[in-house]
């Protein structure tokens, strides 16, 4: 058993470094739009219809299953949301 290190648990678990940092972006979005969600007080009735999305989708949202999304649609929901995503890239 070797004691590896990892940056983030993306980084643990994914095969690749592009697929770490893509769940890693996904994760962030998915995070900054449940806590909109529940600042906001919306129900997910509510959210569904000012995302533009159902109310299952909202579900699936807000319970983290994360497979189920794309980077497109969770910067779709966040724009309908009234948030807006900045993006930084540095060398890692």
């Amino acid at each position: 058993m070797t004691n590896e290190s990892f940056d983030s648990v993306w980084d643990a678990i994914e095969d690749t470094p592009q697929a770490a940092e893509n769940m890693r972006l996904r994760s962030l979005l998915m995070m900054a739009l449940t806590n909109h969600i529940q600042n906001a007080g919306w129900t997910q009735s509510t959210a569904a219809q000012r995302l533009g999305v159902t109310q299952p989708r909202v579900s699936d949202l807000t319970r983290g299953k994360i497979e189920l999304f794309g980077l497109d649609s969770l910067v779709n929901m966040v724009a309908a949301a009234g948030l807006h995503v900045e993006l930084s890239v540095r060398a890692a």
